[in-house]
């Protein structure tokens, strides 16, 4: 009985050896076998104090020594936290004082960035290391350790900006990882592009289904996404066959005509999350490339993603796709304001149970008793289930459509209004690049705030008139010469207030 990720690594390690590429970039490749043996190289290291089950923060940006101290924390029984070092100041220093690591590796490249901060924490350079690896101290950890102990804790960017951590066990990750392992047939000849970054939920799919499957993971130079010719240029070069990008980053990619100049030659699956994908983005790039699409979605408390659509018709750039149906050995709950099971055509609150949630947030019992609850149709015996904040409502197709965070639900005129209903006809509009609504809750006002190269005010307000309902109509259109996205590449909708209440467009 496999009871860590790692087991999975070991195993595929054996089987691929030096043949098989498991990570690279622009500058360096590393095969499993070598990994592996760097990797517990790390875990040897960590080991010297005898950590076992405790938290320890990793600060090395996104590389293969990153992957290298992710694993290595695996190998050594504990479990581990990527930072962003890029980061704000405050918040690493939240990140910290809520998780309180044991340990915090880094590397001669953010060796010195870590040295701005004032941790009383030991610190572990994986650059220069015992490079022995020390199998007895190995060998005990895999018998001692079970797949229940966490595996990672994952800080979300939070709706208020407070950080949240969310913590995996190995058990979630397994069961997940081998779903999208075998739902999207990732398998040794899988070359995945990588975009986000290692901190991001998102991150977890393509790194982990690469590792059980023997597959190839190359993380793409963020620098790329800035440049989408270089981009599918880069794509081509590195034969890169499946993607799992956010939809910003498939939208600059539409956006700016790319496929006018450039093909991706090789993408077979193109899969995307985190984010509402804008419909005439996505029509792009079902004109110009023939793969597989999926939009998936899932909260970082439910390891990553808890329902998919496969997108199998066509639809008009006004329409909006659905979330589709749960993962396997997942269910999906829509529950109304009264607690019980929403009706056909009743929008209710998606709740989550099954094999991939979470086990609550780190260090924060406040919050999990708030999103980790008892199963609201369950009145028999104990079950902690997920509920995610988020609303959805099944279609005539037996799927499901999400109609935003129950957060984003205002009341407006007398009518209750999904700002995400508002976005999905503006971003419609050609000419349009993004669009996204805040609302200001004091002069109960609708703020609209979009991106164009070529509209203006006016022909966005035309637009509104003709396309919206007067009580879902927009106060105030602001535009902006590039829309805030947070490290996640989401659209950054606590910047967007500031921006507003600062008066700073």
């Amino acid at each position: 009985m496999k009871k860590s990720i790692t087991d999975y690594l070991d195993e595929v390690s054996l089987i691929y050896k030096n043949k098989n590429i498991f990570v690279e970039n622009k500058d360096n490749k590393i095969t499993y076998q070598k990994f592996v043996k760097e990797a517990k190289v790390v875990a040897s290291n960590i080991l010297i104090d005898k950590y076992y089950n405790q938290p320890i923060a990793i600060f090395i940006s996104k590389s293969i020594n990153c992957l290298k101290a992710m694993f290595g924390v695996l190998y050594s029984g504990n479990f581990y936290c990527v930072l962003d070092t890029d980061s704000p100041k405050e918040r690493i220093e939240k990140i910290i004082e809520t998780l309180n690591p044991v340990l915090i590796l880094t590397d001669s490249n953010n060796i010195e960035k870590l040295g701005n901060y004032n941790f009383n924490i030991k610190t572990l350079n994986i650059s220069s290391q015992d490079l022995n690896i020390n199998n007895k101290a190995l060998k005990e950890v895999n018998r001692r350790r079970i797949d229940t102990n966490p595996a990672y804790v994952l800080f979300t960017s939070g709706s208020t900006g407070i950080p949240k951590g969310s913590v995996i066990t190995h058990k979630s990750l397994i069961a997940y990882t081998t779903w999208f392992k075998e739902t999207f047939d990732i398998n040794e000849k899988t070359i995945f592009g990588n975009q986000t970054p290692f901190y991001f939920s998102m991150s977890v799919s393509d790194v982990f289904s690469t590792v059980i499957s023997g597959a190839t993971l190359n993380i793409i130079p963020k620098i790329n996404f800035s440049f989408p010719v270089n981009l599918i240029k880069y794509m081509n070069d590195y034969k890169i066959n499946t993607i799992y990008w956010v939809p910003s980053a498939l939208s600059i990619v539409a956006n700016l005509n790319t496929f006018d100049y450039v093909i991706p030659k090789y993408l077979e699956k193109v899969l995307f999350a985190g984010e509402v994908m804008p419909m005439p983005q996505l029509n792009i790039w079902r004109k110009h490339i023939d793969a597989m699409y999926a939009n998936l979605y899932g909260p970082t408390e439910t390891t990553d993603i808890c329902t998919y659509y496969v997108v199998n018709r066509k639809f008009k750039d006004n329409e909006t796709l659905p979330i589709g149906n749960n993962c396997n050995n997942l269910e999906i709950l829509l529950v109304n304001e009264n607690g019980e099971s929403a009706k056909e055509n009743e929008i209710g609150e998606i709740f989550v149970r099954g094999s991939f949630v979470g086990s609550g947030y780190y260090n924060n019992k406040e919050k999990t008793e708030l999103a980790f609850v008892q199963n609201p149709l369950n009145k028999c015996y104990p079950e902690i289930v997920y509920k995610t904040g988020d609303l959805g409502r099944y279609n005539k197709y037996g799927e499901i459509e999400y109609f935003g965070r129950k957060d984003f639900q205002i009341k407006h005129m007398g009518y209750r209004i999904e700002l995400g209903e508002i976005e999905t006809n503006i971003n419609s509009l050609k000419g349009l690049t993004i669009c996204a609504t805040i609302y200001d809750n004091l002069n109960k006002k609708i703020v609209l705030f979009y991106e164009s190269n070529s509209l203006t005010d006016d022909d966005v307000i035309k637009y509104i008139n003709q396309k919206l309902l007067k009580y879902m109509q927009p106060n105030k259109v602001i535009k902006l010469s590039k829309m805030p996205y947070n490290a996640n590449g989401k659209i950054d909708r606590v910047k967007l207030k500031e921006i507003y209440e600062k008066g700073n467009f």
